[in-house]
């Protein structure tokens, strides 16, 4: 069973593997991952968005059916939302006492926060195409209160617009360079790299920031 499980995790962060391990698990398997990764605070480790641009290439390449992918997986996404704003609704301010586990961390919580605080509603579209904050987003906003039925409208955009980008991505790919599907670590790379963008910008902004308060500072002690 074990030697089972740990099959499953190398093969979902391997691009080789989790080719193969969508050919096999189909769209359940998708729709699954998807609903975890973004209503359980176990999946923020899960690999969303090159899982769908991967799920995208194989059904370019008629593996899977389209239509068994966008609808179903679009759905998931809004349903594993739900469970997460009900959890942040429900537990309220005590989610940020919560002691880290192996399947939650508190600075994946206060980061989801700060991006919620800086963007406001928009956060809970946004959040869709930041790995770790679209699993923790959710409950933050739930926690803060925001009225239910503007944060659905904004989850169903959001969790239609992220699907359908990286899945349609993913199919355009597949259809417009030949043999893409052999190649799709290269792919499964560059989607990594563009969803950890937002954050390295975010690191470099804050790391700058004290550096040009500390010069105001200077300039201004000079002045007097």
């Amino acid at each position: 069973m074990l030697e089972a499980i740990l099959h499953f995790f190398h093969a979902l962060f391997n691009p080789e593997g989790l080719n193969e391990l969508i050919r096999a698990g189909g769209p359940p398997l998708i729709c699954g991952i998807v609903f975890i990764e973004t209503g359980f605070f176990v999946g923020f480790f899960l690999p969303g968005d090159s899982l769908l641009v991967t799920a995208g290439i194989l059904s370019a390449g008629e593996v899977i059916p389209l239509k068994w992918l966008l609808a179903p997986v679009m759905l998931c996404a809004i349903a594993g939302d739900q469970i997460g704003y009900w959890i942040g609704r429900t537990a309220g301010s005590a989610l940020y006492r919560k002691e880290d586990s192996l399947f939650f961390r508190r600075s994946h919580l206060k980061r989801a926060h700060a991006f919620y605080e800086k963007y406001g509603g928009r956060a809970v579209i946004l959040a869709r195409f930041v790995p770790i904050v679209r699993t923790f987003c959710p409950p933050v906003a739930g926690a803060a209160e925001m009225s239910y039925p503007r944060y659905l409208l904004y989850d169903i955009f959001g969790g239609v617009f992220w699907v359908g980008t990286m899945i349609l991505g993913g199919y355009f790919l597949g259809r417009t360079i030949p043999n893409i599907s052999e190649r799709i670590h290269y792919v499964i790379v560059v989607v990594i790299l563009l969803s950890l963008l937002p954050a390295i910008i975010s690191l470099l902004r804050a790391r700058r920031a004290p550096s040009e308060s500390s010069a105001s500072a200077a300039i201004s002690s000079e002045e007097e």
